[in-house]
């Protein structure tokens, strides 16, 4: 009897450890897939990019709103875009006709609000004054100068720089903005951007994993077939030297 007890005793030892060490290597394996799966991730974020979408759009109020940090603001904002763009495209009203009835509407509401209250009052009430501050026109102005020397500089670096992938790819962009814009005018343009910004960083954000592999794939793909164009016709075409002058 003792023997047969030590017998039996060694198999369910020798069973024990068999699972023991199967169920680690399912944890370490499962622990690595985890680890390779967040490392992947984080090397093939979009641009390479390492800051959330929120920092990459300033962080700021504008950012909580092309997030839809706050629903009800950044819905309102889209619903007044459509608005305007619907009274202009759609109804074919005129920025003149607009601001004249608008006017016309402020006047009239102003004209009342002191011919009522002052029958019920023994003075009219004070309307209150809208007044436009300086400094907003003033930072409009600034913004939209950077931005422009901004874009006109990048242009002509890519012009003089003697690179031509980075050529191909600027005319290729102007191109297909100049394609986009005889098929719409501009304001339909500013509101399809428009849209787009408040629609597209909320989506990418909730589904970035998916968009980021697909989007890693499609660039894959693309420098491959840029290799074989290089390799077959571009490296063929002489390279020349341009040498632009530096603007302080």
């Amino acid at each position: 009897m003792p023997e047969k007890i030590t017998a039996e005793n060694i198999l369910d030892n020798l069973v024990e450890t068999i699972s023991d060490k199967v169920q680690k290597q399912k944890a370490v394996s499962f622990f690595e897939e985890e680890t390779s799966s967040s490392v992947t991730a984080r090397f093939n974020r979009l641009f390479g990019r390492q800051k959330p979408v929120h920092h990459l759009l300033g962080g700021g109020k504008s950012a909580d709103v092309l997030l839809w940090r706050n629903k009800k603001i950044s819905a309102s904002v889209l619903m007044g875009a459509t608005a305007i763009w619907v009274l202009f495209e759609w109804l074919n009203y005129h920025f003149l006709t607009i601001v004249c009835f608008a006017l016309v509407l402020g006047m009239l509401a102003q004209f009342f609000w002191v011919n009522i209250s002052g029958l019920f009052n023994r003075s009219p009430s004070k309307v209150p004054r809208f007044v436009l501050p300086p400094e907003v026109f003033a930072n409009i102005g600034t913004t939209v100068c950077a931005n422009v020397n901004e874009a006109l500089g990048l242009l002509q670096d890519i012009a003089c720089g003697g690179k031509l992938k980075q050529l191909l790819v600027a005319v290729a962009s102007l191109w297909a903005a100049a394609v986009i814009g005889s098929w719409c005018n501009f304001l339909t343009v500013l509101y399809i951007g428009f849209v787009a910004a408040h629609t597209l960083p909320v989506l990418y954000e909730k589904h970035e994993d998916k968009v980021d592999s697909f989007l890693n794939n499609v660039f894959q793909q693309l420098q491959n077939q840029y290799k074989k164009l290089d390799s077959g016709f571009l490296s063929k075409i002489p390279k020349g030297k341009f040498k632009g002058k530096k603007s302080e």
